[in-house]
């Protein structure tokens, strides 16, 4: 860790450093940070935990580059960053840290919650429930995200049975927003139906982006069976491309 963070520091020397790293700011790294974090989960997803280790590096690369520009403005520096973590995650397991004691996993994340807002009263910055939820997270994790909030103070369905309720009720706007001819509803209606499926998924206990990622997988492995199919000089009628559709529907089946 000692060598990393010197690296770092000399890439940023303005005498002797690297001219690329020296022009970067917190703005400018940020979208590294985020697509670095991607490229963890990626590794993760595919098993692959060679790429896993090597992404972990890069993606300790972000933190250590924003713990050095905060350092050169005087803000905070890496041991900073790693001390207050390490306070915190002991403040927020009292049970094993400390005395308490929980039934589960369900009491410790309520527990958690607790805490969190204990310290931002504390801190002074109390606020809304919605509010710290990141506006750049991805749309889908988002929703899910905001569901969740709202849900602490029970403003949510009871059960799945609610929350698939809803999704019906939003496609059956939809269907009227695109037959009534008014397409300046039709995006806000898609839009609406998007957040009830994302809450339908997240009372069922599914991932909604990892789902909907794992169906970006299977539509992208079906389709090249379409387009392997085409190139082997098969029919492009609408009933052959879906021939093609299913095989390989019913291939993955076989695998599966």
């Amino acid at each position: 860790m000692k060598e990393l963070l010197e690296i770092m520091a000399r890439l940023r020397d303005r005498e002797r450093g690297c001219p690329w790293d020296l022009e970067q700011t917190f703005a400018t790294i940020a979208p590294y940070t985020i697509e670095e974090a991607y490229e963890v989960a990626d590794a993760i997803e595919r098993g692959d935990l060679g790429a896993l280790e090597e992404e972990l590096g890069d993606l300790l690369l972000q933190v250590v580059f924003h713990a050095q520009i905060a350092d050169e403005q005087g803000a905070f520096d890496f041991e900073r960053v790693a001390r207050g973590i390490a306070a915190k995650l002991v403040r927020r397991h009292p049970h094993v840290f400390g005395d308490e004691r929980l039934a589960g996993a369900a009491a410790q994340a309520a527990r958690w919650e607790e805490i969190k807002a204990a310290e931002k009263a504390a801190a002074g910055r109390e606020a809304g429930l919605l509010d710290d939820v990141p506006r750049n997270l991805p749309a889908l994790s988002r929703a899910v995200k905001l569901g969740r909030r709202a849900a602490r103070i029970e403003f949510d369905w009871k059960d799945a049975a609610g929350a698939r309720a809803k999704v019906a009720e939003e496609l059956a706007e939809l269907d009227a927003a695109i037959a009534g001819g008014r397409p300046e509803r039709v995006g806000h209606e898609v839009g609406d139906l998007l957040l009830a499926v994302a809450n339908l998924a997240r009372h069922l206990g599914v991932d909604a982006e990892g789902a909907l990622r794992a169906a970006n997988r299977r539509f992208e492995s079906r389709f090249r069976h379409v387009e392997a199919s085409v190139a082997a000089g098969g029919g492009r009628s609408a009933e052959e491309l879906e021939r093609y559709w299913q095989e390989a529907k019913a291939a993955e089946r076989g695998r599966g």
